[in-house]
C-alpha cells in the first residue's frame, strides 16, 4: 500500500518525555512534505497549546486537533470541521463535579480555560508535568463554574482530571447513566476528555480526507494511549510507539520506536515513504 497521509499525536508521540519534538521527527517531517506526502497532527490539544510548537512545524498544514472537534487548515486559517459541546451539556457535566476534587479544563476552539487554584496544584490532579504548558497558554478563572455559569458558551472539549482512576470510573459512569450526549476516552492516568456525541479523532482524519479526496485507507495513524484509539482503527495503517500503552500496543498493525528514540521518524520512513 502506498500511503498518502500520516497523522500524528503529540504527547507520548511527536513530543519526547521532556515534551520537545526530535529534531529526527522534523527532518523525517520535511522529507515527508518534500515527496508530496500530508503530514497532519492528530491531537487532544487545542490550538493555544499548540502555539509554541507550530513554528517547528511550518510544513504541517492541517490540524486535527481537540480530538477531532476542530479540523484546520493553516494555510487558509480556515476550519474544515468543527464540532462543540452544547451549554446545556457542558453545564451539565460541571453539575456532576463541581463539588469534587476534580480538575476541570475548558477547550474553545481558540481559548483554554481553567480555575487559577487548580494550576497551582496540577501535580495533585496527575498533570504536574503539564503545569508550564498551563501557566504559559490557558486563561487561569477565578470561579470557572460560577464564571461559566453567568456566561455559558460551546466548547470545543471538557477535560476532567481525577486524582486516581477510581474517581474517574465514578464519574464516568454517572454519565452514562444519566444518558448526556457525548463521547469519553481515557487520557493520561487519570484523565477523562469530553466531546460532543460522535466526536473523535478519528471523525476528524475522515473530514479530513474528504477535504483532500484521499482515501482513509491510504492514511497512517500515530499514537500511543486510548484517546487514539479510533483514529488507529479508522486509518489504513495503525503505528503504536513503542511507548503505548498496552491496548495501543496490541491492536497497532506495527510498532516503532518510542518517543524518545525516533519512533516518529521510523514511522515515516519505513511505512509512508517506503515504495
Amino acid at each position: 500500500m502506498r500511503y498518502q497521509l500520516i497523522a500524528f499525536d503529540m504527547d507520548g508521540t511527536l513530543l519526547d518525555s521532556n515534551k520537545k519534538i526530535l529534531s529526527s521527527s522534523l527532518t523525517a517531517i520535511s522529507d515527508a512534505v518534500k515527496a508530496g506526502k500530508n503530514v497532519i497532527l492528530s491531537t487532544g490539544r487545542c490550538l493555544p497549546e499548540l502555539r509554541e510548537y507550530l513554528p517547528q512545524l511550518s510544513e504541517v498544514r492541517y490540524l486535527n486537533c481537540v480530538s477531532g472537534a476542530l479540523v484546520v487548515d493553516r494555510q487558509t486559517n480556515t476550519a474544515i470541521y468543527s464540532c462543540s459541546l452544547a451549554t446545556t451539556t457542558c453545564r451539565q457535566i460541571l453539575d456532576f463535579v463541581e463539588h469534587q476534587d476534580i480538575m476541570v479544563h475548558l477547550l474553545g476552539e481558540t481559548t483554554s480555560i481553567i480555575q487559577r487554584s487548580h494550576c497551582q496544584n496540577m501535580a495533585h490532579f496527575g498533570m504536574g508535568q503539564y503545569q508550564g504548558l498551563f501557566e504559559r497558554n490557558a486563561e487561569q478563572w477565578e470561579d470557572l463554574f460560577a464564571q461559566y455559569r453567568e456566561n455559558p458558551f460551546p466548547v470545543a472539549k471538557l477535560n476532567l482530571y481525577f486524582t486516581n482512576p477510581e474517581s474517574r470510573q465514578r464519574v464516568e459512569q454517572q454519565i452514562l447513566d444519566a444518558e448526556i450526549p457525548v463521547t469519553m476516552a481515557h487520557a493520561e492516568a487519570t484523565s477523562l476528555e469530553i466531546s460532543a456525541k460522535g466526536v473523535s479523532k478519528a471523525v476528524g482524519l475522515r473530514k479530513l480526507c474528504e477535504h483532500l479526496h484521499i482515501p482513509i485507507s491510504e492514511t497512517i495513524a500515530v499514537g500511543d494511549a486510548p484517546n487514539d484509539l479510533e483514529v488507529l482503527k479508522a486509518a489504513g495503517l495503525a503505528v503504536a510507539m513503542g511507548n503505548s500503552r498496552q491496548q495501543i500496543l496490541d491492536m497497532a498493525d506495527v510498532v516503532v520506536s518510542d518517543c524518545d528514540h525516533d519512533g516518529c521518524a521510523e514511522a515515516i520512513h519505513q511505512y509512508l515513504l517506503r515504495a
